[in-house]
């Protein structure tokens, strides 16, 4: 018998392990839920609910191919120990997992496990990260080679063993709290694949645009970065049907052919970033703890100022657009990129805080929480890199710039909803009573200049520049396998956000 390990991948179309299985004879396809990892700070019950109902959509292609997904609860080593004393495993079959801290440290305890016990462990690619690279020269065609290969087709309905399921356990018994998220996306290859097909149909063709706006970006952008996270569509899916609409839409006349040319460069542009990123902690994944460049070290972490931290975790800084941004998240589970730029950006370098607490609260507001794009892009935020240009929004302007008729800040700051739009981006400024919404907790300008002053400091050392030429040599991205200087993105896609 061959087991199938679903982790982040709940589909059946495009699954290499699986569709390999299954052409070897019986197969186990199996979930295992395990209780410690929703106990990590990164995780909440916005992201649980998603994962559940993308299990149950999985059980049911299953069904109809006349299979059982087995769910079980626990360590996977004990898991699979029982397994092994009750069936003669051949093998077992997962993708690679580039995930959280926890996970990381539990794959390399599971890898020694089976080796201890003698059982052929396949670990196969995900979404063109490679394990074990030595460097970035070549990654790019890599990564396209992967994205042009055949998808995978669904398997053809195996002998599948009949083992004895768990019921996936509720929230409240993996100590999961209600976190108030009304507007969650669902969960679900159906849904995946209905979403998709709205994009490409008719939500997305002013996606270039209107992608940096809250105002637009709910409907423009794509939204399928939570399903591209637990794997409900394989990237190659994705970049394969983005390359199919964008030849389509080459051959009509070009009066009939829209903005969607351009809709079409800028969302493939951004699938290649989703593999990057996240290709970045699979090469380093001390980042998801430490500053990226260890230059940064101490320069904020004893300065870390808790009642700031709480104004801006509950959207009560007093600057309506950070606020607007923090609330609607909370309330959705979603941000377009930019608007999740300007909040680690605001809380880095206005308030001065270092960046793991921040993140940690965004992570868990996310529902396409991705870590390997997500600390990535927070500490490019931060400034904490080394190899990117320090970027301060500031939240006054962009305010102005992407909410100027403020419908998006009246929806989500109620309290500034009869305000005139003359003020209402810098409503400390009216003569009028506000109600109850606070004064700005810290003066953009100066706020603003400080954290630069103390950042360039530290990037004038020698000793600096090194250390991130280093870091550019590991982590920059190549635009071919030629040697040819290296370009910074103006682009900032906080986690699942690319999308």
């Amino acid at each position: 018998m061959q087991i199938v390990w679903f982790k982040r991948d709940l589909r059946l179309v495009d699954h290499a392990p699986l569709t390999t299985a299954s052409d070897l004879g019986p197969i186990l396809p199996l979930y295992v839920l395990e209780p410690e990892l929703w106990e990590q700070p990164d995780l909440s019950l916005r992201q649980y609910q998603f994962l559940t109902q993308c299990v149950d959509d999985l059980a049911l292609g299953l069904r109809e191919h006349g299979q059982k997904l087995v769910i079980k609860i626990g360590r996977c080593t004990q898991v699979f120990s029982d397994l092994i004393e009750k069936y003669s495993v051949d093998g077992i079959w997962a993708y690679q997992e580039t995930w959280n801290g926890w996970t990381y440290a539990r794959d390399k305890q599971f890898r020694q496990w089976v080796k201890e016990k003698d059982i052929p462990f396949h670990e196969l690619p995900r979404n063109g990260v490679i394990r074990r690279l030595k460097n970035r020269d070549g990654w790019s065609v890599k990564w396209t080679r992967e994205m042009e290969k055949l998808v995978v087709p669904e398997i053809r309905s195996p002998i599948s063993f009949s083992e004895e399921s768990d019921v996936m356990p509720s929230a409240k018994l993996l100590g999961l709290t209600n976190d108030h998220c009304i507007g969650r996306q669902d969960g679900g290859r159906r849904n995946a694949l209905t979403i998709l097909n709205s994009f490409f149909t008719e939500r997305g063709q002013g996606y270039t645009k209107e992608m940096s706006s809250p105002v637009t970006a709910f409907d423009s952008c794509s939204r399928l970065s939570p399903h591209l996270a637990f794997g409900t569509l394989s990237l190659r899916e994705v970049y394969q049907m983005t390359k199919s609409r964008s030849s389509s839409v080459k051959l009509q006349p070009k009066n009939a052919r829209g903005k969607w040319p351009s809709a079409c460069k800028s969302f493939s542009s951004r699938l290649r970033w989703n593999s990057h990123f996240i290709q970045k902690l699979e090469d380093d994944p001390r980042i998801e703890f430490e500053n990226m460049h260890t230059g940064y070290d101490g320069l904020r972490e004893d300065d870390f100022n808790e009642e700031y931290f709480k104004a801006w975790a509950e959207g009560r800084t007093g600057y309506p657009m950070v606020d607007a941004c923090m609330r609607a998240l909370i309330a959705t589970g979603w941000l377009n990129f930019r608007m999740r730029a300007m909040l680690v950006s605001f809380a880095s370098y206005h308030l001065w805080l270092h960046w793991r607490e921040p993140a940690l609260h965004l992570a868990r507001l996310f529902t396409d929480y991705e870590p390997g794009i997500h600390y990535s892009q927070v500490q490019m935020q931060s400034g904490t890199t080394g190899i990117n240009s320090v970027r301060i929004y500031n939240p006054i302007k962009q305010g102005i710039d992407h909410d100027p008729s403020g419908e998006f800040i009246r929806k989500w700051v109620p309290e500034l909803e009869g305000m005139e739009l003359g003020i209402l981006h810098t409503p400390w400024l009216s003569k009028e009573k506000i109600g109850d919404y606070p004064l700005p907790i810290v003066e953009e300008r100066f706020g603003r200049a400080q954290a630069m002053k103390k950042v360039y400091d530290i990037r004038q050392s020698s000793s600096h520049r090194a250390r991130s030429a280093h870091l550019l040599r590991q982590h920059g991205s190549r635009r071919s396998v030629k040697k040819r200087p290296l370009r910074k993105s103006k682009k900032d896609p906080i986690s699942g956000s690319l999308f």
